[in-house]
């Protein structure tokens, strides 16, 4: 029930105290989730897949960034440009 709470909490992105009661109590869930955490079994699972999906040669490091979602960091924000440099890569180059 853990990890099919965890999935729906993660798929969602909504708050833990969000999720349906069909699953369990959220404060029960969160804190297995984040003890699972500090003990490092999601790693520990994360490994154990994909050691599988790597001798099944099913495993692909594909990373898709959706570009209108990446901002800057506050800090970064205010920093001079380069006029004279290059153009900001919205270019299509070949």
């Amino acid at each position: 029930m853990v990890v099919e709470a965890t999935a729906w909490r993660l798929r969602t992105a909504a708050p833990w105290r969000d999720l349906p009661e069909r699953l369990g109590s959220w404060n029960t869930i969160y804190r297995n989730f984040n003890r699972w955490s500090v003990n490092r079994v999601w790693a520990r699972v994360m490994e154990q897949v994909q050691a599988i999906a790597h001798g099944q040669d099913e495993l692909d490091w594909v990373v898709s960034i959706e570009p209108t979602n990446v901002r800057v960091h506050q800090h970064g924000a205010t920093l001079p440009r380069d006029a004279e440099g290059r153009n900001e890569l919205q270019e299509v180059r070949s």
